[in-house]
């Protein structure tokens, strides 16, 4: 099966500083790949290549098989990524309907604002998607009376009725509590339920570990190695990923599950 995105051998300097080294990295079909690493490492830098926000140095990218040239911001969205960062990107002030709609407002045929269609369908959003079920919120409930959890999934949840095939999620959970997080968490598993892909950046390895199809670990520029988690235990994982930063390697023999340079 064709992987949504493929990254064949991919760098990126900055001056004479190689952010990224000859990266080979892929998403595929209806798959959640966390990816993990310290500060420094190279995810931001790999999910701004990826959202077209940085030109690679070398290197080929593939979206659905097809090589993409000059990726741009709204090329990636043409090809279908979101991006959901850790800031939310939401305006506080105005409504759901509004903020989930803006930008990319339904009109009528004679081209006015569809506002009754546009509340019509975040009030189906609200009770398919995002599991609201008390009538204090409705479509026109201010975003600043959301909860960080329920912000975070809005903002996942527009991703998906835009037809995003690929979500990218930026430290999603910074500054949410255990109980919004684990909202959170079960929006993530919704994106692979609803049959899409996400890429999961988090510095909470528990929070990956538990919706990731697979991990893929960088290490200062490269791809250390990278883990199916059904075939991996937490333990083992937190394991390798405290040699890494110790050590820049994974020592002692390779255990089934991972694979270098992958």
């Amino acid at each position: 099966m064709t992987n949504r995105i493929e990254f064949k051998n991919v760098s990126k300097c900055f001056g004479e500083v190689e952010a990224l080294q000859g990266v080979n990295f892929h998403l595929g079909q209806n798959e959640v790949v966390g990816l993990l690493g310290d500060n420094g490492a190279g995810k931001s830098t790999l999910i701004k290549i990826l959202t077209g926000y940085y030109q690679p140095t070398g290197g080929e990218i593939y979206f659905n098989g097809d090589p993409v040239e000059d990726l741009t911001v709204p090329r990636a969205r043409e090809l279908g990524v979101e991006t959901v960062y850790q800031e939310r990107a939401l305006a506080e002030l105005q409504t759901l309907w509004r903020n989930i709609f803006m930008g990319r407002e339904l009109t009528t045929s004679f081209g006015f604002m569809n506002v009754k269609k546009m509340q019509a369908e975040t009030h189906s959003l609200m009770t398919e998607s995002m599991g609201f079920t008390s009538t204090a919120v409705t479509p026109n409930s201010a975003i600043q009376t959301f909860s960080g959890g329920e912000k975070q999934g809005v903002a996942i949840v527009r991703a998906l009725y835009f037809d995003a095939d690929i979500i990218i999620l930026d430290e999603p959970t910074m500054g949410l509590s255990l109980k919004e997080t684990r909202k959170l968490l079960n929006f993530v598993r919704g994106i692979k339920a609803a049959g899409k892909s996400a890429v999961f950046i988090d510095h909470n390895i528990f929070n990956v570990f538990s919706v990731a199809d697979r991990v893929v670990v960088l290490d200062r520029g490269t791809v250390a190695g990278e883990f199916m988690t059904s075939e991996i235990s937490l333990d083992d994982l937190m394991d390798k990923m405290y040699r890494i930063a110790e050590t820049g390697s994974f020592e002692g023999e390779v255990d089934e599950g991972f694979s270098e340079g992958k």
